[in-house]
C-alpha cells in the first residue's frame, strides 16, 4: 500500500532572507524562487531601458517627469492564501507616477503597488515572470507591464483592463521605434536595448 503524499511546506519570508546575497529570490503564492543574478544581455537591457526612461520619466529631461523609476525594487503584498504571510517579488524595473507615491518609502521595500512593471526575460525566468508573477501583478493592480526578451528581440506591452485581465499584448521587435505606454510621451528606439 503506498503512502500519503508529503505535503509540501509553504515558504516564507524567513526562507527568503536565508538566500545568499549573489542571488535573486522571490516569494510567490508559497513558493521560494532563486535565481542567479542576470546574464550580460539581461542586464543590458534592463539598464538600457532603464537608461531611456529615468532622464524624460523621472527627471523630467525631454518628457513630462512625474515618476520614480527604481532597478529591482523588492514588492511586498499580503498573502491571500496565507494569512499575514506576504509575497515578495522583484520585477527588474518598476515605475510608480509621483502623484500617488509622492516620496520614496524608508523601508527596503514597497507595499504599494507600481503603476509599470518590466521583468527582462532569460531562459531561467521566463515561465515564473509569465506564468506566477504576470497574475500577482494583475491582481495588486499593476496598470501596465512590459515583458522584455533581449535574445527575442521584442518588447511585450499588456495593459490591465477593468476586471484586472491583462490584454492582448502589443509586441514591438528589433530595431522599431516605438511609443509604448505608459510611456508614450517619447519614442523608444528599442535597438538600444539589445546587445550589439
Amino acid at each position: 500500500m503506498g503512502q500519503p503524499a508529503e505535503k509540501q511546506r509553504r515558504a516564507t519570508y524567513a526562507d527568503l532572507e536565508a538566500v545568499p546575497a549573489n542571488k535573486v529570490a522571490e516569494l510567490v503564492r508559497g513558493t521560494l524562487h532563486v535565481f542567479p543574478r542576470p546574464a550580460p544581455r539581461h542586464a543590458n537591457a534592463e539598464g538600457a531601458l532603464q537608461g531611456e526612461l529615468f532622464g524624460p520619466f523621472q527627471r523630467g529631461r525631454g518628457g513630462p517627469g512625474g515618476w520614480w523609476i527604481l532597478p529591482e525594487p523588492e514588492l511586498r503584498f499580503p498573502d491571500p492564501e496565507a494569512p499575514g504571510e506576504v509575497e515578495a517579488l522583484v520585477p527588474d524595473l518598476a515605475g510608480w507616477r509621483r502623484e500617488r507615491m509622492p516620496e520614496l518609502p524608508e523601508t527596503a521595500y514597497f507595499s504599494l503597488a507600481p503603476d509599470w512593471i518590466c521583468e527582462v526575460l532569460s531562459a531561467s525566468t521566463e515561465d515564473v515572470d509569465r506564468d506566477e508573477k504576470m497574475p500577482v501583478y494583475a491582481r495588486e493592480g499593476v496598470r501596465h507591464a512590459w515583458l522584455v526578451d533581449p535574445i527575442a528581440r521584442t518588447l511585450e506591452a499588456h495593459v490591465l483592463d477593468a476586471d484586472r485581465r491583462w490584454g492582448p499584448a502589443f509586441v514591438h521587435r528589433d530595431a522599431a521605434r516605438v511609443r509604448v505606454e505608459p510611456f508614450d510621451a517619447i519614442e523608444l528606439d528599442l535597438s538600444v536595448l539589445w546587445a550589439k
